[in-house]
């Protein structure tokens, strides 16, 4: 069951993606995100104060909210910190580079939460999924010789390094997501709530620098449909990858390479969608990548 919430979350994801680059296109990327998030914080807000005036009636159907201590309330700051690093360095180099670059790099994700599974949980891959996760990353070279045709040379843009680190970031916050649904036993939307909460006043520090006292970043700034579909899908991806881990016989890893079933809606339909070039060229390595994910579900 774990791993057909994992593929609904991935749709969710693949949808969130399209709706990212939307609002990026030519816009602030900082004030973007502070409003995708608390777009999807107002969304998870509702059943918060729904199950805050009907307790009974959220027990019954599954969206009560846990009390924690404040050692927990510390678990999950740092993980807003976690992502909130990712998203700021994914969205800005999501503005600069094309969405069937920036999300294959992102697909390495499951390699890094590989070796943390491995490392930090012991779960153990076998010879199927060493050469799905080898897959993976062999298709992101691929990219990396694709991008350079147009005009994007790996080894001197600084987005693209933006966009590896935001990875490598990305799959921390996946172990770590492990860690406290499993250990510390907290439900998908307690962690939402509180995660979204303490994400927009992080980036609310960040603009209070870098935005507000600016007058012409101010006026930059617009505000796009997308802006609120980008929140709402992100809070339905996490819910259903969030219920897949709390599954005993989840495992991360998978979990995470599933998630990259993504790459589809992105890279197929994005492609079209912003016409970006090369777009067949771009189909030998999503192959690669989708034979890999077959190869660790296959396992």
């Amino acid at each position: 069951m774990w791993m057909y919430l994992g593929l609904l979350a991935a749709l969710f994801l693949g949808l969130h993606n399209l709706c990212k680059k939307h609002a990026v296109q030519g816009n602030e990327v900082f004030p973007v995100l502070l409003g995708t998030i608390t777009s999807g914080f107002l969304f998870v807000a509702g059943f918060y104060i729904l199950a805050t005036f009907y307790p009974e009636y959220a027990i019954e159907n599954g969206y009560d909210f846990q009390k924690i201590s404040w050692q927990t309330h510390g678990f999950i700051f740092i993980k807003s910190c976690i992502m909130a690093g990712s998203w700021v360095l994914a969205y800005q180099a999501l503005k600069h580079l094309p969405i069937t670059i920036v999300t294959p790099i992102r697909s390495a994700g499951p390699f890094f939460t590989f070796i943390g599974a491995m490392i930090i949980y012991k779960e153990s891959p076998n010879v199927y999924q060493w050469i799905g996760f080898f897959l993976i990353i062999f298709s992101v070279i691929l990219y990396s010789r694709i991008g350079k045709k147009e005009g994007i040379i790996f080894k001197r843009n600084k987005w693209i390094f933006a966009i590896i680190g935001a990875t490598f970031l990305g799959a921390s916050s996946g172990l770590y997501d492990k860690f406290l649904i499993q250990n510390i036993s907290l439900n998908p939307q307690t962690l939402q709530f509180w995660f979204c909460l303490y994400t927009i006043l992080i980036l609310l520090v960040i603009l209070t620098i870098t935005w507000f006292p600016y007058a012409e970043k101010r006026r930059a700034f617009k505000f796009r449909w997308s802006i609120v579909a980008v929140g709402v899908l992100l809070q339905a991806a996490d819910y259903f990858y969030f219920k897949a881990l709390q599954d005993p016989d989840a495992l991360i890893m998978l979990l995470s390479a599933i998630k990259r079933s993504q790459l589809i809606i992105a890279v197929v339909i994005g492609g079209i969608i912003f016409k970006e070039q090369n777009k067949r060229k771009k189909l030998v390595p999503l192959a690669c990548i989708m034979l890999g994910v077959f190869l660790i579900l296959y396992a």
